[in-house]
């Protein structure tokens, strides 16, 4: 799993059918403190985020194609839910 910032939508005229009716969106990691960290996945959006919500992305082929219904969809990662807020364990 990987915590993320929605950066934005992406666009595109030209997609694998699979993607039609998707929303496909770029996600920044970041740590849980929500400074970015290095890299990005573009993930398909199954949770109805939007542009600066923080999520939680399943960046695994299977378990994506799982959370989408499909057996052989070309995908790896998938947004899975929109953050409310986090909380650190206090260490006693």
């Amino acid at each position: 799993m990987i915590l993320g910032k929605v950066l934005g939508n992406i666009h595109s005229t030209i997609n694998h059918p699979f993607y039609d009716g998707k929303k496909l969106l770029v996600v920044e990691r970041i740590e849980t403190d929500g400074t970015p960290t290095s890299g990005y996945v573009v993930a398909v959006d199954g949770a109805g985020a939007g542009p600066g919500e923080t999520v939680l992305v399943l960046d695994e082929g299977n378990g994506a194609r799982q959370v989408l219904a499909s057996k052989d969809g070309p995908v790896r990662s998938v947004i899975v839910g929109i953050v409310d807020a986090i909380t650190e364990a206090q260490t006693p």
